[in-house]
């Protein structure tokens, strides 16, 4: 038994998807902050792994990519036979090998491809585009005149449209897009129709492999025709990158497009869903934020700090090293929980309230270092477009019934929002 080894009720918790729906999650976050903040998860079927917990472990490890690297092992939690089955396939620990899977130097060469065109200043000059969008989302949204499932009716498919807006994907394939999202992040949430919970982990990696061959196939087509007819968007940039004089494998492509179709949106869709949740149900929010929109930006950062959408990241010890006291050896496998260091005490006071007035909001939501999320400034705007253009024709909100969240260790939010609202 390793002396630093979490008790089994709460390594348990770590590693349960339907625990991430509920407040188990954060009462066993606070308990390891308090009791044992880098300790050791030994669950069966699993690999040990260490758990990071503090906002200021996260950050060095973050930080430091060299000693801490994600090429090396699974940057996702998985079990040792769905770690065997990926193995078996691709004859590495990662599924897909996008920028989040590498490391330098080809994880700076592939980030550069893009990361111009989702800076700041080139982000800003779309804001007219998602802010169209926007509307067109509001005028669905003022449809319901009443009341709706704010995640269903507004926040799934907002972000979906920006991203694949930018990325070059048609409207009609929206519906294809989504569903797949869904499948490979909720993929051990009930609700998700092509994962049941009666597979075995062998069967449940094969579903998971026959998702990205899903993607595989609709991005090489996509690839193709932008090689053809280039157009000013991101798919036009990624058919015909090059890198060091060759274009990009096939593996390496479309695994790009994965990554920006995917995690492009549905976190997004989680944060819009709690700074509504927060507008619903804190006394006096909804008032303040109308009466004074610059308010905006700050619950725009509070929401996402909240809800955290990136629950967790595996990175690995690339030697053997020391850590808050502890010794790590090399090839250790390390979960860096997101939603714990936001949610630490030492740098947000009442960590578990809802608190726009957090000045400096210091969340890690987006990540930090090397691997600092690229589309976190679109992401930011529109969110912070879709609150411009909704709250004006808002004259009230409150919660209409339970809201539930998604059942996943990776990436999970708010999968119902049931509200009612007096239009002004």
């Amino acid at each position: 038994m390793h002396a630093a080894r979490i008790p089994d009720d709460i390594a348990h918790v770590l590693v349960t998807p339907a625990a991430y729906a509920t407040d188990a999650l954060y009462d066993a976050y606070r308990w390891l902050r308090a009791n044992n903040p880098l300790g050791v998860a030994e669950v069966e079927g699993f690999d040990p792994f260490w758990v990071a917990t503090k906002h200021a472990d996260i950050l060095e490890i973050s930080r430091n990519n060299a000693r801490f690297p994600s090429a090396v092992r699974s940057t996702t939690l998985t079990t040792q036979a769905g770690d065997a089955r990926t193995h078996s396939i691709t004859g590495t620990p990662h599924l897909v090998r996008s920028i989040v899977q590498m490391d330098e130097p080809d994880h700076m060469k592939y980030r550069l491809l893009i990361q111009s065109w989702l800076a700041p200043a080139n982000v800003r000059k779309r804001e007219e585009e998602v802010r169209t969008l926007a509307r067109e989302a509001v005028a669905q949204f003022v449809a319901k005149e009443t009341k709706c499932d704010f995640v269903k009716d507004v926040a799934l498919h907002y972000p979906l449209r920006v991203v694949m807006n930018i990325l070059g994907v048609p409207p009609e394939d929206l519906p294809r897009m989504l569903r797949l999202t869904q499948e490979l992040f909720g993929a051990s949430d009930p609700d998700t129709e092509r994962f049941k919970a009666a597979l075995s982990p062998e069967q449940f990696s094969q579903l998971l492999i026959g998702v990205v061959q899903d993607f595989s196939e609709y991005f090489e087509k996509l690839t193709a025709e932008r090689r053809a007819n280039p157009r000013d968007d991101l798919a036009t940039v990624l058919a015909n990158a090059e890198i060091d004089g060759q274009p990009l494998p096939p593996l390496e492509r479309t695994s790009y497009f994965t990554v920006i179709s995917t995690a492009g949106h549905d976190t997004t869709s989680s944060s819009i869903a709690g700074a509504m949740w927060a507008l619903a149900s804190q006394p006096g929010l909804f008032d303040r934020i109308k009466a004074d929109p610059s308010l905006i930006l700050a619950l725009v950062e509070e929401a996402i700090r909240w809800t955290t959408p990136v629950k967790t990241f595996m990175r690995s010890a690339a030697e053997d090293t020391e850590l808050r006291g502890q010794q790590l050896k090399n090839n250790d496998w390390i979960m860096l929980c997101y939603a714990s260091g936001n949610r630490d005490e030492e740098i947000f006071p009442e960590p578990d309230r809802f608190n726009i007035d957090r000045t400096p909001n210091r969340q890690l939501a987006f990540g930090n270092g090397a691997h600092v999320c690229l589309g976190q400034h679109l992401a930011r705007m529109e969110i912070r477009i879709l609150f411009e253009e909704l709250l004006p024709r808002l004259k009230s909100v409150t919660l209409d019934g339970e809201p539930r969240y998604s059942e996943s260790f990776f990436v999970n939010g708010l999968k119902t929002l049931p509200i009612r609202f007096e239009l002004a």
